[in-house]
């Protein structure tokens, strides 16, 4: 059974998010919940459910955006049997069985007009009839809607309805983004790293060197929360049970020297030329493997461990190729 989850953060923006949520939660009216993908509208729509009158009612959510109009027409009013082809019994749908509590309707920006103009008349009367149903049913239900998107100017465009704008937004919870809560990005950062460590099966989280906190506060986090979670997350599986602090986070998943069009960006987007000795082809392949560890070990701020494995290597074989080569192991 889900129950009230524990939001982590002490960033006074973000307290006073939490404050004006745990006041709107015991009022029994319709509102919205938006902001930035990644900013936790999940944890705050629940958050507003079970700090509400209603906690011990049925909490039922939906994705919007995750089914085609018809069928999301049928999940949210449900249908009769006979409806439409393999319609072959009577479906509940979500507002029947969020009868005394709340219904979420996540990316509620991608529904319909007609889905829309439904969920209008439940807020307003409180009833609505099945899909191929001539039967007016009656809930009791709280709506709140969550959406990434601006709905106002979606509104002012024609693309939302208005009048529903009008219901749902008794009151808004706007999420601020990752960015502007700077003192929470360390307390988030550290808080899923143990959670990580604990999952692996490790004794110990090292920590963050003052590189790695600096490269947490200094980058922006478009995925907010969720990318904040991932990067730790995947930093902490990357690399080898440490006991000295952590020195570099894998913010990006996709960086690597092999990365579509990095081998091009190298080159220029030349051929590769040709050489006419030995000797050419020896110094070719040197300059070649020396490009690859300057590039390294500049991405990883000098980081040996983390160029080498970015690299595929073994800690020893980055060293025997840097020794091989000469190149310097510290920036400048």
């Amino acid at each position: 059974m889900e129950t009230l989850v524990n939001i982590i953060g002490e960033d006074p923006i973000f307290l006073d998010v939490v404050e004006k949520t745990s006041r709107l939660a015991l009022i029994d009216k319709p509102c919205l919940v938006v902001g930035e993908r990644g900013t936790g509208k999940e944890l705050f729509t629940s958050r507003l459910h079970y700090l509400s009158k209603r906690w011990d009612g049925p909490l039922v959510k939906i994705n919007c955006a995750a089914l085609t109009d018809s069928l999301l027409e049928s999940e949210l009013f449900g249908h009769e049997r006979g409806a439409f082809t393999g319609a072959q019994k009577t479906h509940i749908g979500r507002f029947e069985r969020a009868d005394g509590g709340t219904l979420i309707l996540d990316e509620i920006a991608t529904a319909s007009q007609a889905v829309q103009e439904k969920v209008l008349r439940i807020i307003e009367y409180g009833e609505f009839e099945r899909v191929g149903g001539s039967e007016t049913l009656s809930v009791d239900v709280r709506v709140i809607g969550a959406a990434n998107v601006d709905l106002p100017a979606l509104a002012e465009k024609g693309e939302f309805r208005a009048d529903l704008l009008d219901r749902l937004a008794f009151d808004v919870i706007t999420l601020p983004p990752l960015r502007v809560r700077p003192k929470d990005i360390l307390t988030l950062a550290r808080h899923f790293a143990m959670e990580v460590t604990r999952e692996v099966g490790r004794d110990h989280f090292p920590g963050f060197t003052g590189a790695a906190q600096k490269q947490l506060l200094e980058y922006r986090w478009p995925g907010n929360i969720r990318e904040l979670r991932n990067a730790v997350e995947r930093t902490i599986c990357r690399l080898p049970p440490l006991d000295e602090a952590i020195d570099h986070i894998f913010i990006n998943p996709f960086d690597s020297p092999w990365r579509f069009g990095n081998e091009d960006e190298r080159s220029g987007g030349s051929e590769v030329p040709i050489v006419k000795s030995s000797d050419d082809f020896a110094k070719s392949v040197s300059d070649y493997e020396v490009q690859l560890l300057t590039e390294a070990l500049s991405r990883f701020q000098f980081n040996q461990t983390d160029a080498a494995l970015a690299m595929g290597l073994s800690y020893h074989q980055l060293r025997r190729l840097l020794k091989k080569h000469d190149v310097s192991t510290r920036s400048g």
